[in-house]
């Protein structure tokens, strides 16, 4: 959970939220089956991580989806390899699912974007839009 909250940091938070707040929360999550925290460790040290939740879905046959978020690695450990790693693993938990992935990101840096297209991301197959409340 400390070293999770740590590496968050290097996605867009600017500080590690009250453990009060994000404790409860991390217990719920870690106990739904439908919620998969997909970590790659160095030393034992967690480097990089993806979340990938299933969600259950009355359409498309009925057929659910995985929604993938949250990708992150610590930048001393990119370049190895370890997010595609972790893609293609919530990759194999979607298909076991028998679901499509969806994939948002907030980055509009050129690398990153170009990565999730090499991991199989299509990104003019959809539209996203996100309303802040």
């Amino acid at each position: 959970y400390e070293q999770l909250m740590e590496l968050y940091l290097h996605l867009d938070e600017t500080s590690v939220p009250p453990a009060e707040l994000t404790r409860p929360l991390w217990e719920r999550l870690v106990n739904d089956p439908d919620y998969h925290l997909i970590a790659a460790e160095e030393d034992g040290k967690l480097v990089s991580t993806v979340t990938c939740v299933i969600v259950p879905n009355l359409t498309h046959g009925p057929r659910p989806y995985a929604w993938v978020e949250n990708v992150v690695t610590h930048p001393d450990y990119r370049g190895r390899g370890l997010a595609t790693a972790c893609l293609e693993y919530a990759k194999e938990i979607a298909k076991r699912e028998n679901c499509r992935l969806i994939l948002m990101t907030g980055s509009k840096l050129p690398g990153t974007l170009n990565f999730y297209e090499r991991a199989g991301y299509d990104r003019t197959e959809k539209t996203g839009f996100i309303q802040y409340l």
